[in-house]
């Protein structure tokens, strides 16, 4: 699939690729993995680029002699611990080929071709709007999951159990993927900013220096994200001590009252003939008030020690 970057994406059909290259303008064009092998060729660009989808595991740009290429891996926003959506390209100032059998570009394109309509038609211009098409809804992602984690810090101080820390830490693994795929697209823009080849027009860098404005915007919400995620952690295992200490304490008291009862009850367990108060008609209730007693100013004793 090919299209033409006039005001908006135009659609060229297959059996015209030949005659809309030779028009001169600026291109975007969609190829598989097996058509890029079959017309790379007619895009003049002078590489021989070899592509293995599979082998892809990041989002990256490298600048040759007369082209850049390069390959995105992007994380499923729908389900960011699964495999990222994986695709290659190869530009030059003439326009940008992307080699995907996913048919995840064609789907952005679309959105761009239905929604984009350019005064200023350019290449750098339809690449802004590709890269800003990739983290469009990520900002409303970190908005739902700094809500979720706001729903979870209540239920952690109304003591909340391990369900709490199992959904932190998902929260935390997907924004490491996102802080992840924002440090590369962060790169690939400064690349493109650079400008190395001079493919792309001076007045138009700008589109990519808005978007590593923007990029750098989500990357520090997604690092706030992250530490509130650990503070999250903290404060969990902090509950789950006070929790511990709380029942330590009782344990503790317990033990403290029952500790001189235990005395009194070895003392008289013992087999003495000559013990008097055996032989006491007040022995027995005399232990018994003695017991409570001892219980009763622990008690007090303790809560005088608010360990109680």
């Amino acid at each position: 699939m090919l299209y033409l970057i006039r005001d908006r994406l135009v659609r060229c059909e297959k059996n015209e690729l030949g005659s809309c290259l030779k028009k001169g303008e600026q291109y975007v064009a969609v190829l598989t993995p097996d058509q890029w092998a079959e017309h790379k060729d007619r895009f003049e660009m002078g590489i021989d680029m070899e592509l293995n989808i599979s082998e892809i595991h990041g989002t990256k740009l490298e600048v040759n002699f007369d082209s850049l290429t390069g390959s995105f891996a992007i994380p499923d926003r729908a389900d960011l611990s699964g495999d990222d959506r994986k695709f290659a390209f190869a530009m030059d100032e003439k326009g940008v080929v992307f080699i995907d059998d996913s048919h995840t570009v064609e789907g952005l394109i679309e959105k761009i071709r239905t929604a984009k309509f350019w005064r200023f038609p350019s290449l750098e211009r339809f690449l802004y709007d590709f890269l800003e098409m990739i983290v469009h809804e990520d900002l409303l992602l970190m908005e739902r999951y700094e809500r979720d984690l706001d729903k979870v810090e209540k239920e952690i101080l109304n003591g909340a159990d391990s369900e709490c820390l199992k959904h932190i830490n998902l929260v935390r693994g997907d924004v490491r993927e996102l802080r992840i795929n924002y440090e590369q697209l962060i790169d690939l823009g400064q690349e493109l900013e650079e400008n190395e080849n001079n493919f792309f027009k001076e007045e138009n860098l700008r589109y990519f220096h808005l978007f590593l404005n923007r990029m750098a915007r989500l990357y520090d919400v997604a690092g706030a994200l992250r530490d509130y995620t650990m503070q999250l952690s903290d404060l969990y295992k902090s509950q789950i001590d006070m929790k511990q200490n709380r029942i330590m304490t009782v344990l503790t008291v317990v033990t403290a009252i029952f500790m001189p009862l235990t005395l009194i009850v070895g003392w008289y367990g013992m087999n003495f003939v000559y013990m008097p108060e055996l032989q006491s008609p007040f022995g027995y209730p005399a232990v018994i008030v003695v017991c409570l007693l001892i219980v009763l100013i622990s008690l007090i004793f303790f809560r005088k020690k608010k360990w109680l």
